[in-house]
């Protein structure tokens, strides 16, 4: 099977990813089974990040599931989404 950067065509299975692919698999992070574990190192910097740049404050003991939610609300609110 050949695959290429730039394609925008599905392949022979009609399957896509990316852009065009409807993110099907994505889980409502209240749902994870380690959303209750603590945010992940990437996590905790991003949110530092976009918590500066909206000019607020989180705290810093949010689970991963917690995390995500944030980083989902900051990045609407900084136009980082």
């Amino acid at each position: 099977m050949t695959t290429s950067n730039n394609s925008s065509t599905p392949d022979e299975s009609g399957e896509v990813l990316g852009a065009d692919a409807g993110n099907t698999t994505e889980k409502d992070p209240s749902n994870w089974v380690t959303g209750d574990e603590p945010m992940t190192g990437a996590q905790r910097s991003y949110l530092d990040t976009l918590a500066r740049d909206a000019g607020e404050t989180i705290s810093a003991d949010l689970n991963k599931a917690e995390a995500s939610e944030e980083i989902d609300r900051l990045q609407g609110k900084t136009d980082r989404g």
